[in-house]
């Protein structure tokens, strides 16, 4: 069976996105600083049509994390727009533009119905509302025997973790303080059988791979 995998960055004290999140500042206060290491890469850069870039200790963790990956699930919030039913005056078509940089299909956890959006470059969002482990079920299929990735954000990670279906984790910890925010780990009080297999400094961050066993 395929493996869903998650990886985010993640302050020292814990925080994915910083407070006052919003349409403009999707990450909130200070939540930009918890990418710069990887929106400086060249690996990140190519699959946003960005030329250049740095190669260093990051460039392989962030080439592996696009490996054999057939479908992604990510929570309402990391789809963005507006909470509650969708505007269906102005529909809310994701932070990426018309050719998102996922090329495969997205699982879009939501409590509001909506179609399929179908966007350039073979990215289709499916909104789903039965829940975490149709989601899952929807993206493995999807996949074709390849993995499925846990995108975010904070509240899709949680159900997923504290049901104990996410089989790789890596954390990417950057060393500055938020202190406040959206916690990663709130209402997860066990990594169930998530042990770390890596750890790898780089500049401005360091890699923890946790794995299933």
């Amino acid at each position: 069976m395929s493996k869903l995998r998650f990886h985010i960055s993640i302050s020292l004290d814990g925080f994915i996105a910083g407070t006052e999140q919003s349409t403009k500042n999707p990450l909130g206060i200070g939540g930009e600083d918890l990418h710069g290491w990887v929106t400086a890469l060249a690996a990140w850069r190519a699959p946003h049509g960005m030329a250049g870039g740095e190669v260093n200790a990051s460039s392989t963790v962030m080439e592996e994390s696009l490996v054999n990956i057939g479908a992604t699930i990510m929570g309402r919030n990391m789809f963005g727009g507006h909470p509650g039913p969708w505007d269906v005056a102005r529909p809310w078509s994701g932070w990426w533009g018309k050719n998102p940089p996922f090329h495969r299909p997205v699982f879009v956890l939501t409590h509001h119905p909506r179609p399929p959006l179908v966007l350039e470059g073979g990215t289709t969002f499916t909104f789903v509302t039965e829940g975490i482990e149709s989601a899952l079920a929807q993206a493995r299929e999807a996949a074709g025997g390849k993995d499925v990735t846990l995108a975010g954000g904070a509240n899709a990670a949680q159900q997923y973790l504290r049901a104990g279906l996410v089989d790789q984790m890596e954390l990417h910890q950057v060393p500055i303080l938020l202190g406040s925010g959206e916690r990663l780990f709130d209402g997860v009080t066990s990594l169930d059988g998530l042990q770390l297999v890596r750890t790898i400094p780089a500049p401005g961050v360091t890699h923890l791979k946790f794995v299933r066993k």
